[in-house]
């Protein structure tokens, strides 16, 4: 057998190429748009690609199901109960998938019908051998994750409430996963920092046995406690999420390679005035703070860039990349990963416009903790609250290039017309906030400012000091004259008062 895991940092995804060597037969599972790698290593391999599984319909990243069909002429295939806009073979639960001479022999998958994340949800089964008493591994998709499992609430599943699909899950998990033996190897579609679930391990692999004894949600409970504590502080869900899955359902157009064309200044300048496109600066957070175009919105390539801009930017909205030279292609890919394909082109030279044109640059608004004004004795409350828990600064946090403009503040509070946002995801947010804090979410904020009054000055923190500067580039784009955020976030507050 050929197994091969694919995993992909910036976005926590894997995918899979499953071979048998004897046939040259071999099915890929859940792949990524960008598929050269497959190719290479297939041919490598001696492999022909004849079927692309997707065990859901997936929301946080756009599927290379199209691509590899038109490359390969492998069939698409889904669980039986999914509903696209393009041809695709039935997987029924139970099926057997064979990559032998003949059915009898050879490396086999069966399908499992899961759903619970998703309607469609399916996993599978691999065996090197038909007749194998222990598993090499099953695909989880995301049914099952290494230390969690697969939030119950997205649209994908729409017309369902979370209730009801974590009651299916529940069944999938514990009629289905849990029967396997203890020695299978789980193979999950997500890892650490996907949106797709709430306490996911960096590591990306396990056991069904290492997953009885030590995931939070496989635990001994009754149903409606399972229901309870897997649809509550699930991450907020990013803006592109529901246009992902309707690309991946539908059918979207095929990615086509290669950087962005290099674009003028005044080329630049008039995307944005005449056809609504964002200029996105894709720099380190340092670069950014220090000097960026006014109006421009960030996320880092050294940070999730991809989710990042999903929360930030439309789907659909034409894009002029601002990048450090040789990284444009990079943020042309990665956006492309999860369909954001309209870039314009990108700004070659925008340090040397920086220079040149200091009437269009501003810099970033940022105070220390200590500004804030929040007493000891609060500060001191926070850090027990998180149980003195440290955290490193990100990259250039020790340089502050503006301080809220607002005159002495008081020790013991944040004065009233502040607004005070904490950007984190709910579950950080109920863990432990700054007194006073309101929690919006990075990853809904494009479509709750107009909670947001642009008359009064914001405060804006998160975990680090990342996603706030994010934050505040959105809110200044909007119109928000007297925006800034805490250096260093919640971590540095809680350092802080040691």
């Amino acid at each position: 057998m050929h197994f091969a895991q694919y995993y992909l940092d910036c976005l926590s995804q894997a995918s899979y190429l499953i071979g048998d060597k004897t046939t040259g037969r071999a099915v890929l599972v859940d792949p990524r748009r960008d598929i050269d790698d497959y190719l290479h290593d297939a041919e490598a391999a001696g492999l022909r690609i004849e079927l692309v599984i997707e065990t859901h319909i997936h929301a946080d990243f756009l599927s290379g199901h199209l691509e590899l069909a038109r490359a390969t002429g492998a069939t698409i295939a889904f669980g039986e109960a999914a509903e696209t806009g393009f041809p695709v073979r039935r997987l029924r639960d139970g099926e057997r998938i064979s990559l032998g001479a003949d059915d009898g022999q050879g490396v086999t998958l069966t399908v499992l019908a899961t759903p619970g994340h998703t309607l469609e949800s399916i996993c599978l089964v691999l065996r090197e051998h038909p007749d194998d008493d222990v598993p090499f591994g099953v695909l989880t998709g995301d049914t099952l994750f290494v230390g969690d499992v697969g939030r119950p609430d997205l649209l994908s599943a729409a017309g369902h409430t979370p209730q009801d699909m974590a009651a299916r899950l529940h069944r999938s998990l514990h009629t289905k996963l849990l029967t396997l033996p203890d020695a299978t190897r789980v193979f999950p579609a997500h890892g650490a920092g996907s949106a797709c679930g709430r306490s996911l391990s960096s590591e990306t692999s396990s056991t069904i046995g290492d997953q009885r004894r030590y995931n939070y949600a496989l635990q001994p409970m009754p149903v409606d406690d399972f229901i309870r504590l897997v649809t509550a502080g699930q991450p907020a869900t990013p803006g592109y999420f529901a246009h992902d899955a309707a690309l991946n359902r539908d059918g979207h157009p095929l990615l086509e390679p290669g950087p962005p064309p290099a674009l003028t200044l005044d080329e630049a300048l008039a995307a944005r005035d005449r056809q609504g496109a964002v200029l996105l600066d894709c720099r380190p957070l340092a670069a950014y703070t220090r000097a960026h175009l006014t109006g421009s919105l960030h996320t880092s390539l050294d940070t999730r860039f991809a989710e990042y801009a999903g929360s930030v930017v439309t789907p659909g909205t034409p894009i002029v990349l601002l990048a450090d030279p040789g990284t444009e292609q990079e943020a042309r890919l990665r956006l492309a990963r999860i369909g954001y394909d309209h870039v314009l082109g990108h700004l070659p030279d925008l340090a040397a416009v920086l220079d040149r044109m200091p009437e269009l640059s501003s810099s970033s608004r940022r105070i220390r903790h200590e500004e804030l004004g929040l007493g000891e004795s609060r500060l001191a409350g926070v850090a027990e609250a998180e149980g003195g828990r440290t955290g490193g600064a990100e990259s250039g946090d020790a340089l502050p290039t503006g301080s809220l403009p607002t005159d002495s503040l008081p020790t013991d509070s944040v004065p009233a017309d502040i607004q005070l946002i904490d950007v984190r995801n709910p579950a950080e947010y109920e863990a432990g906030a700054l007194p006073g804090a309101r929690n919006l979410p990075l990853a809904g904020l494009a479509h709750r400012i107009a909670e947001l009054d642009p008359s009064r000055p914001v405060v804006l923190y998160c975990r680090s000091g990342n996603r706030s500067v994010i934050a505040a580039a959105l809110l200044e784009a909007h119109g928000f004259a007297e925006v800034c955020d805490v250096i260093g976030g919640y971590d540095a507050v809680g350092t802080g008062a040691q």
